[in-house]
């Protein structure tokens, strides 16, 4: 039995009933829906993986787990994720950042594919399942599993891949297993900034801007988006899951600097704005951008400096020091924040030294498994944590598969 409908549910069962005709296999979810994040991931177009075929490299993108997945990914990897969905006819794409989608550009072709696998070997469906207890009965080596709907079931192997839950009291019935647990927190969240002005320019984005959280060493750089709350895209939230854990010890409250020019410094930035006013002297600097910034936003820039409707060659040397300052190191306080619902993930789950890598089963309990988020394994945003979903789910599908072939008849 596989207890989690979402990605790594899925791919554990579909293989371990793959690979292995013999095997009853029952997939159970506590809602009434399949897949719910691959349907919703990418803006619905469902971020399969990243286009990264380097196994160091690829596991530097994971703030918890990285050397869990460096091992894992040895068994499953992101090319195997690619020839896994094209041969079964869903073609894919890689974007100009890495990330790879489904040329349909739907994540329905996703789920159609897992479904249609499922069906094909026989794996049985059962939603609005939860599970409230597992006992390991020692003399059948099995386990009994109960529901809230009364039901009973037995089964010889468990795989959880119930995804990752928001709160340590939810994990209560799987504590019952004897395993511990890394408590959960966010992670992949947006940044709220209230009452700051920055929010009347909502739907604004910066092609490459680098957000650093002051007093630590966290920064990242990338696309930044203004919402109606503060600021999103993908450089808050990589810096979101790396921050993690600081960020809830300080309970969202934290000070950010944005350079919106990405990687330029004051000094470079001093020294382009002087070559610029030799060359632009005479134009208004409201309407000569150098910066290629959109232009509310360095509307904004200009007020926040008190700079009023002058030529370049007339700007005085506080305001441009004022100017500098903005555009490379602007200050912000964020105060809370907001569930990027598409993206949403746990930093926290089972401890990973209770995890044998190389079958995914657990080192306390023979026979149970676990796989994808359940696990204390979390990826930055760009498809990372459904490759860790893909690879999980295969490898418990597989070791399941293999020691289902020793289970004798009866036993």
């Amino acid at each position: 039995m596989v207890a989690g409908a979402g990605a790594a549910g899925f791919f554990c069962a579909i293989t371990a009933a793959r690979l292995n005709p013999e095997l009853k296999v029952i997939l159970v979810e506590k809602s009434g829906k399949i897949l719910s994040k691959v349907k919703v991931s990418g803006g619905g177009r469902c971020n399969v993986t990243h286009a990264c075929f380097d196994i160091t490299e690829m596991s530097r993108k994971y703030p918890r787990g990285t050397n869990f997945v460096k091992k894992t990914f040895h068994q499953f990897f992101t090319r195997d994720t690619i020839a896994w969905f094209e041969d079964r006819g869903v073609a894919l794409k890689t974007e100009e950042d890495g990330r790879i989608f489904p040329v349909s550009n739907s994540s329905q072709s996703v789920i159609d594919c897992l479904l249609q696998e499922a069906n094909q070997y026989k794996v049985e469906i059962r939603l609005h399942h939860e599970i409230k207890n597992i006992v390991f009965e020692k003399d059948f080596h099995s386990f009994g599993i109960r529901f809230g709907n009364d039901l009973n079931l037995s089964a010889d192997f468990i795989c959880l891949a119930t995804g990752g839950y928001q709160k340590s009291s939810m994990f209560e019935w799987i504590l019952q297993t004897g395993h511990t647990i890394a408590d959960p927190v966010p992670s992949l969240f947006t940044f709220n900034i209230p009452g700051n002005s920055l929010t009347g320019l909502m739907g604004i984005s910066v092609l490459n801007a680098t957000v650093k959280i002051t007093g630590t060493n966290l920064k990242e750089s990338g696309p930044l988006l203004i919402t109606h709350w503060g600021l999103s895209g993908p450089s808050v939230l990589k810096l979101s899951a790396w921050g993690a854990r600081i960020l809830n010890e300080k309970n969202y409250r934290f000070e950010i600097r944005v350079n919106w020019l990405g990687d330029q410094t004051e000094h470079s930035l001093r020294e382009q704005i002087q070559s610029h006013r030799e060359i632009a002297g005479s134009k208004k600097i409201k309407n000569k951008n150098p910066f290629e910034l959109p232009q509310r936003l360095w509307e904004w820039l200009l007020d926040l400096a008190a700079i009023p409707e002058i030529q370049w060659a007339d700007l005085p040397t506080a305001m441009q020091n004022k100017l500098i300052q903005l555009l490379s190191n602007q200050l912000f306080n964020v105060e809370g924040k907001t569930t990027f619902k598409e993206e949403f993930v746990t930093a926290g789950g089972i401890y990973l030294t209770e995890v044998n890598h190389q079958s995914m089963e657990s080192r306390i309990r023979q026979g149970l498994y676990f796989a994808g988020e359940i696990l204390d394994v979390d990826g930055i945003t760009g498809g990372f944590n459904f490759q860790n979903a893909w690879t999980s789910g295969f490898i418990a599908g597989k070791s399941i598969a293999l020691e289902a072939e020793n289970l004798k008849p009866g036993i």
